[in-house]
């Protein structure tokens, strides 16, 4: 497998969820500062041309909770997943789901707004929206780790590597503040071996 990949990106989730499942894989980093992302090859894999994209055999998959759900189907025996037509695997999609669609849009938003766009094009109206927003998410999340190690059953999975990603980038933000059991999780997540030879370079 390959994983294109770049550091600070949305591309750290899968990096993550391969060191999960301990597979073999290339990683190829993409300088975004020199436009590796739009060139014509790697166009052809991601249409646009952005990170992360995996290729296993003939499969070219993007989308990086799409990729850790494939991992997580991939190796059934690290038991990343929840079984088939359980209980427990409805709550691992709606919780894979609720990651991209619910919870990383406000993060989006404060980060564009606070760090990444120029200083004109930055709107503090936008950042309180985001803030906002952001709190009944993470009231959601607190409530859904109440007496819980993690979101689903009683084992990580690749649910859980999706929620503690972007809450991780919230904590970066100064958004967990006030949300002391979301930090704890995402600190106990971050211990993970397999997270700290991700993030190891």
């Amino acid at each position: 497998m390959k994983l294109y990949y770049a550091r600070m990106t949305r591309a750290g989730r899968p990096r993550w969820m391969l060191e999960e499942v301990g597979a073999p894989y290339e990683l190829v980093r993409l300088d975004l500062s020199k436009g590796d992302h739009k060139q014509p090859e790697y166009m052809k894999i991601h249409p646009h041309g952005a990170v992360p994209a995996l290729v296993d055999g003939d499969l070219a998959l993007f989308e990086s909770a799409a990729i850790c759900a494939y991992l997580a189907d991939k190796f059934p025996e690290k038991r990343l997943a929840p079984p088939f037509a359980t209980p427990e695997r409805g709550l691992y999609y709606q919780w894979i789901v609720y990651s991209m669609a619910t919870m990383e849009p406000p993060v989006l938003k404060v980060f564009l707004n606070t760090r990444f766009l120029p200083e004109e094009k930055r709107s503090p109206a936008a950042v309180e929206e985001g803030k906002t927003q952001w709190q009944q998410v993470a009231r959601t999340l607190e409530a859904a780790l109440a007496g819980k190690s993690y979101l689903v059953g009683d084992q990580f999975t690749a649910a859980d590597l999706m929620v503690a990603s972007i809450a991780g980038w919230s904590q970066f933000l100064g958004l967990l503040e006030g949300f002391p059991k979301l930090g704890e999780y995402v600190a106990r997540l971050a211990e993970r071996p397999a997270f700290q030879r991700a993030n190891a370079d």
